[in-house]
């Protein structure tokens, strides 16, 4: 029994059973919990694949598992955070199944996924963890925040956590070129993707120093970092569109 082949899907279990006990957590109203245990998802989902390139160990099952793994972790997990957030802030209703709607948008973004040659080192339509590190942040922002600010007054109001998983859901499934973090090997079409992954790490760095200085929490550099990546790619998409209709 080759026991080096089932490493990357013992981490990729590992990222799945890390959103079940998030979703375990966040239904206990512990939100602060939760967030964390997706971070770990995320990490051990960077982590399968990068152990299944260094040891050869790439499985038909492995591509299946990080999907289903990615759908509780960044599809099912993110959608409830946000439920339980309306439910924690609103009395509850109908209106507070809408996030769910982002569960299903993730699935159909991970299966498209699969299918889509396109999507080598870069994505086409925002990636699920993207999203579920806004949603996730967020979350855990207000949960935690003992301040009153914009983030916490618009997780009080009726529409902006339905809009905001609404708006999220749709990006999923978009048709919006947006780049990955896999460095080219520089060909001609990969030195403007690596000027955007230069930029968004470094805008990373200034939040990350914004953050320390004021002494915001965190979980602001995640939420900050990751809205600005779909801003930046949305910029440069609505480029690109211009100037072919230039030509």
């Amino acid at each position: 029994m080759n026991i080096v082949k089932h490493i990357p899907n013992t981490i990729t279990s590992m990222n799945l059973l890390s959103g079940v006990i998030g979703v375990i957590f966040t239904l206990e109203g512990r939100l602060d919990i939760a967030f964390p245990l997706m971070i770990a998802a995320a990490v051990f989902d960077f982590c399968d694949g990068l152990s299944a390139r260094l040891l050869g160990a790439y499985s038909e099952i492995g591509k299946e598992l990080d999907s289903l793994a990615d759908v509780v972790s960044f599809g099912v997990l993110p959608s409830i955070m946000l439920f339980k957030t309306m439910v924690l802030h609103h009395d509850p209703n109908w209106f507070c199944l809408i996030p769910l709607v982002l569960a299903a948008f993730s699935a159909l973004r991970l299966a498209k996924f699969n299918l889509d040659t396109r999507q080598t080192t870069s994505f086409i339509g925002l990636p699920t963890p993207s999203a579920a590190m806004i949603c996730g942040s967020f979350t855990y922002y207000v949960f935690v925040s003992e301040e009153m600010t914009w983030l916490t007054r618009m997780a009080e109001s009726n529409w902006f956590i339905p809009i905001l998983a609404i708006v999220l859901s749709i990006l999923l499934i978009s048709e919006i070129p947006m780049f990955g973090m896999k460095f080219g090997k520089g060909h001609k079409s990969d030195a403007l993707e690596n000027i955007q992954r230069i930029g968004f790490l470094s805008i990373i760095v200034i939040f990350t120093i914004i953050v320390l200085v004021t002494g915001k929490n965190w979980s602001l550099i995640v939420f900050s970092s990751f809205l600005m990546y779909i801003i930046m790619n949305v910029i440069f998409a609505l480029r690109s569109v211009g100037k072919a209709s230039g030509k």
